[in-house]
């Protein structure tokens, strides 16, 4: 059986060992592909995220007039022909996002700004995600932009009007949110001020400045100003996603034999809580051969079989690793002492309501878990045992079971566990080379 319904069977492995390389960043490749198609030249995108949720991003800009060309496989490589400022064309048809809300925001940030009607729709998951937190931002800006259930919900009906700047705080850490006002700023008259509460994932920052966009950030602060001349092409290498090679990371500090290699991984500050959360655990985790590409650090990521112990995760961590949160979650089942996890309320409009349908169950697998209305506590050393477990359509939650399945007793079965394709279609590949030793 193929696709979404795919039921995987995990089992214990006597050890896990060897080196991988993850897929292209899939949040930098969203945004390389957005940049590029609104640059004026022909760009290349070396290992592009293969997910599913960059190919809704794909076939929209397709459909907005976007020349993009280019091998398909485990690690794509895309030529883009850029259209430039106004170079983007009214769609024949409603424009699909799938169950990307990155393509869905960030899409809408540069349609509120073009001269003709767009509107965007995605799955029910997406169909069911907050959009007034977009809508009001890009609505201050000029933009007549709408959706269902008074403006909270998609499809959304954008009708593009000429923009301006404006000076904007951002109370909920939205990386989405943060980059659809950028993206309109760019067609805006005057000046973008973003203000952040807490900082969240800055890949849109970096790829604008790297393409010519005037803009200055002191990390908090964002100034943005619209675009007086073209931005540049790229030809850019993606760097491994982190969020993928999480899963590794877990898996080999949790494993009572295990030594794993991840190379080419993206470390960029604003993602790594991940990295910050395990060695606070107690895991063997090194970062070695650090670099800088494509204005992104790089390193290669070792880590090993740890004794983790149970800490506290909240506050300003929560932005850096917000989808990681269901693993670390997995982490802490195997951490001795207790794990509270606070202040993660955004977990609640994700793909699934991770914090439920994380607790519900990981409870399947006997593990000793407490709601919160923001998070949840965790009562670690408790031997997990494999069951039956639904990853309720979130490929987050269906990768997480999974490495809880490499450390439980007996056989853990993943319904619907191939909703992994929308992030990383080679997960199990990944996970049976790490496994056939």
């Amino acid at each position: 059986m193929a696709g979404k319904a795919l039921l995987k069977n995990i089992a214990a492995p006597k050890q896990l060992a060897g080196e991988i390389s993850v897929p292209g960043d899939k949040s930098i490749s969203h945004r390389a592909l957005i940049l590029s198609s609104l640059a004026v030249g022909r760009s290349q995108l070396t290992n592009l995220s293969p997910g599913k949720d960059c190919l809704s991003t794909m076939n929209c800009l397709k459909a907005l007039g976007v020349k993009l060309t280019g091998q398909s496989g485990s690690a794509p490589t895309v030529h883009i022909n850029g259209v430039g400022n106004g170079g983007l064309t009214e769609p024949d048809n409603i424009l699909n996002a799938g169950n990307s809300g990155t393509t869905i925001r960030l899409l809408s940030g540069v349609l509120a700004a073009q001269p003709f009607l767009s509107i965007l729709t995605g799955d029910r998951s997406l169909r069911s995600r907050p959009m007034k937190r977009l809508i009001e931002p890009l609505s201050a800006m000029g933009a007549d932009i709408h959706g269902r259930d008074n403006d909270s919900l998609a499809p959304l009906v954008i009708k593009g009007k000429k923009l301006h700047g404006i000076d904007y705080t951002l109370r909920i850490p939205s990386a989405q949110i943060k980059s659809a006002i950028l993206l309109a700023g760019l067609f805006a008259v005057g000046i973008t001020v973003l203000k952040q509460l807490q900082v969240s994932r800055d890949h849109t920052e970096k790829l604008l400045k790297l393409m010519g966009a005037e803009l200055q950030t002191d990390g908090r602060n964002i100034s943005l100003t619209s675009l007086k001349t073209q931005l540049t092409s790229l030809n850019l290498h993606i760097p491994g996603d982190i969020s993928s090679a999480a899963y590794w990371m877990v898996a080999g500090a949790i494993h009572p034999n295990a030594n794993i290699k991840i190379t080419n991984c993206g470390v960029n500050p604003t993602r790594t809580g991940i990295i910050d959360v395990l060695m606070a655990m107690g895991a063997r985790l090194k970062l070695e051969n650090q670099a800088i590409a494509g204005n992104e650090p790089v390193a290669e990521l070792h880590v090993e079989s740890s004794r983790l112990k149970g800490i506290e995760i909240g506050g300003e961590l929560i932005p850096r690793l917000i989808d990681e949160i269901p693993l670390l979650a997995v982490a802490a089942c195997v951490a001795e002492g207790k794990t509270i996890i606070r202040d993660a309320r955004e977990l609640r409009v994700k793909e699934s309501d991770r914090i439920d349908s994380t607790i519900k169950e990981l409870r399947r697998l006997g593990a000793r878990i407490e709601e919160l209305p923001d998070g949840m506590v965790i009562h670690g050393g408790t031997s997990l045992l494999g069951n039956e477990v639904q990853s309720h359509g979130d490929h987050r939650l269906a990768m997480s079971l999974a490495v809880a399945g490499l450390v439980a007793r007996g056989k853990t079965s993943i319904q619907n566990a191939g909703v992994v394709e929308i992030s990383n279609p080679n997960f199990w590949g990944e996970l049976s080379q790490l496994t056939q030793n």
